[in-house]
């Protein structure tokens, strides 16, 4: 508990057996109240060290991709009661200690959504972001703030909190299966004009953190810039998005 209100660490897994423990082991126990890993049909024994580290675990029985893991992830948080909803990836390329002062951000009011930024400390390059991903998200980011009007450091980044108010609100449900999920998000937030913060957070770049290779990359970057323009035409009320509609609206 954090002021009262309940934190749940939800974890969308995909062959994340030899870097869970890790991760696991590095969150701030005396605050998360429980933690949800899902794990998306994963070939390796995932699931079965979460429940040996006794992981509430779901398991999808196919692969349902990145963001149709992450919907399974927050309907079950939302329905346990969770107030403050944190995403840790298991591959431990974020330090889950910083969940503490991202659940604090949420938990003061100031915000709905707090992003782990790998850009505002200035050392994503040294952590090991390949050169050819730092350029990208910039260009990106830099895209993305121009269209949306926005000033945020990275739009990209796997770690974030988020208040039940703000999942109870934006459509998820309607939102890519695939890892332009993470980014509708943000643009849903930005939308509907929910406070976003941003933290500094090292990251860790080796072979057994997960990592989408180059193809998927361009997927993801065609994907960012589809986003970006549905939100601009949304806001010129040149089209009708689901994706930009609250839950109460769809």
């Amino acid at each position: 508990m954090l002021h009262e209100m309940k934190v749940v660490v939800v974890m969308p897994a995909y062959n994340a057996r030899k870097t869970l423990e890790w991760t696991y082991h590095a969150l701030p126990h005396d605050i998360v109240d429980a933690v949800l890993l899902t794990d998306d049909a994963s070939t390796d024994a995932t699931a079965t060290v979460a429940r040996e580290l006794g992981i509430h675990t779901i398991v999808h029985p196919n692969n349902r991709g990145y963001g149709g893991n992450q919907k399974t992830c927050y309907r079950e948080a939302l329905a346990t009661g969770a107030d403050i909803i944190v995403m840790v990836h298991p591959d431990y390329q974020y330090s889950p200690k910083l969940v503490t002062a991202m659940a604090g951000m949420i938990a003061s009011g100031h915000y709905d959504l707090v992003l782990a930024s790998r850009i505002l400390g200035g050392h994503a390059r040294q952590g090991g972001m390949p050169r050819y991903k730092y350029i990208a998200n910039r260009l990106l980011t830099l895209i993305q703030n121009v269209m949306c009007h926005a000033k945020l450091s990275e739009y990209h980044t796997g770690f974030r909190a988020y208040s039940r108010t703000l999942l109870e609100s934006i459509d998820f449900e309607h939102n890519s299966d695939d890892f332009v999920f993470d980014n509708q998000v943000i643009a849903q937030a930005l939308y509907f004009d929910f406070p976003v913060g941003e933290i500094s957070c090292p990251t860790r770049y080796f072979p057994e953190a997960s990592s989408i290779d180059l193809w998927r990359s361009v997927r993801y970057g065609l994907g960012v810039l589809h986003t970006t323009a549905a939100f601009a035409l949304q806001r010129l009320g040149l089209v009708h998005l689901a994706i930009f509609q609250t839950k109460r609206q769809a």
